[in-house]
């Protein structure tokens, strides 16, 4: 067999099996970069973060935003901390939450907004294509049970010690607090901004 022959066979062979292709490339996310609510009060690395983790958890970033804003009385600081709860950062983390992510509260408190958003995606990505509405987001948050449930949804009754402690969201002071009226004041924080 001459030189050439070997050569044709050799390519024909590489063609075959795929071996002069170039390997295929790692692709990229693409990150739509577009205006979001509150991002005058944020950096541009926590905006672009914010907007990739809605993409990711298949959430609009303004309802991610909203719930922030509300959770951290539009501060986006990762170390304010609830008095009575004790729950602290962007999205008030209780201590036994923070340490079911294997992290702390006082952990979370050290870090950057940036740095805490990566536990505020691993918190809510179980809750991944299902939090369709800025009511589901904030379940998703304030209490998980009610994510996809209808706005009527009762989370809290009188005579208990969770009415007790959320009583400011019945708005209608029906004894009830609805999954409506817990994300009340995060809808109207949305609504406001989106104007």
């Amino acid at each position: 067999m001459t030189a050439l022959k070997i050569i044709i066979v050799i390519l024909i062979v590489g063609i075959l099996f795929g071996m002069t292709k170039e390997p295929p490339k790692p692709s990229k996310k693409v990150i739509e970069v577009k205006k979001i609510i509150f991002e005058n009060k944020v950096s541009v690395e926590f905006k672009t973060k914010v907007i990739s983790i809605a993409q990711d958890l298949q959430v609009n970033p303004d309802h991610l935003m909203a719930a922030m804003a509300f959770e951290t009385g539009q501060t986006f600081s990762p170390s304010i901390k609830n008095k009575l709860s004790g729950a602290i950062g962007l999205i008030q983390f209780m201590p036994s939450t923070a340490k079911a992510l294997g992290t702390s509260s006082k952990a979370l408190a050290k870090m950057t907004a940036e740095e805490q958003l990566d536990y505020v995606k691993k918190y809510l990505l179980p809750y991944a294509g299902r939090m369709k509405t800025v009511e589901d987001l904030y379940m998703a948050i304030l209490y998980p049970v009610a994510v996809a449930k209808p706005n009527s949804y009762v989370l809290f009754k009188d005579g208990s010690k969770a009415y007790e402690q959320n009583s400011g969201l019945d708005s209608n002071e029906d004894g009830m607090v609805t999954k409506e009226e817990a994300a009340h004041k995060v809808k109207k924080i949305l609504m406001k901004e989106m104007k």
